[in-house]
């Protein structure tokens, strides 16, 4: 099953062992390579101006009530996780980016997306539209399958509309005999 990121972002992160609140998950750690969310940015509850990163290996679970973890000590300080410094560094964010075809057509920007909790990839994307195509057709869903390419600006997916040139074949019609 799919998560929003309603679901993920802005959400208490809760310990198993104490039962408490031991942060808040703030914001999305994105690797624009694989569209991974590798871990999550937290504001420690315990030291309220701290801030931590949870990695996605760390979360137990993903319920309504929020993110759950084993305990506090699977929240990691930013400057001890060197793997990760490059992504962490890129401050990649996806909501917002402006989505077009291959043959440059505009289709929207970013509002929102899918992950599947499981894998922490993100498995759709949905765009807003026009005012008038979205009063016509509404949110427009595209699967990660469809993307091409993501840059700094923008994300090219696959044309969706492909004008396929058909022959009709000509039967000889024989008269039945």
């Amino acid at each position: 099953m799919l998560v929003l990121s309603k679901m993920l972002l802005q959400r208490p992160v809760m310990s198993l062992r104490t039962s408490t609140q031991v942060a808040i998950a703030t914001q999305a750690i994105i690797n624009p390579n694989n569209l991974r969310i590798e871990g999550f940015f937290c504001i420690d509850s315990l030291e309220r101006h701290k801030q931590l990163i949870l990695l996605h290996k760390d979360i137990r679970d993903v319920l309504t009530a929020g993110l759950v973890i084993n305990d506090h000590a699977d929240l990691t300080d930013p400057h001890d996780l060197i793997r990760l410094k490059k992504i962490i560094n890129l401050h990649f964010e996806i909501v917002g980016k402006k989505i077009r075809t291959q043959s440059k057509k505009r289709l929207g920007k970013v509002i929102d997306y899918a992950v599947d909790p499981e894998s922490m990839m993100i498995k759709k994307i949905y765009a807003s539209q026009s005012l008038f195509k979205s009063l016509v057709g509404g949110t427009l869903s595209i699967d990660r399958n469809q993307i091409i390419e993501i840059t700094n600006k923008e994300i090219i997916v696959k044309d969706t509309a492909v004008r396929v040139e058909q022959t009709v074949p000509v039967l000889n019609a024989q008269p039945a005999s």
